[in-house]
């Protein structure tokens, strides 16, 4: 139970920078659960979703291309341009 206790106390202090960064609570929770609670690929995620999401691309596709490319921004755009 300790261990336990430990890792979500991790997860809520990641959680809690990445919304001080400005991202929505859906979209760190969801990032957080798709990257297996990873903070650093989270936070990739996270800032490619709001650059392209900036660069007019519609979310549901830059989430589904971020995934394929496994955070690869080069890769990910080519992928959204492509579409």
């Amino acid at each position: 139970p300790r261990c336990l206790l430990l890792q979500f106390l991790g997860y809520l202090r990641a959680c809690d920078r990445l919304l001080k960064q400005g991202y929505e609570e859906g979209q760190v929770e969801e990032a957080m659960e798709m990257f297996q609670y990873s903070e650093k690929k989270a936070a990739e995620f996270l800032h490619l979703l709001a650059q392209f999401n900036d660069m007019g691309f519609q979310q549901n596709e830059i989430k589904e291309v971020l995934l394929l490319c496994g955070n690869q921004r080069d890769k990910a755009l080519e992928e959204l341009v492509m579409k």
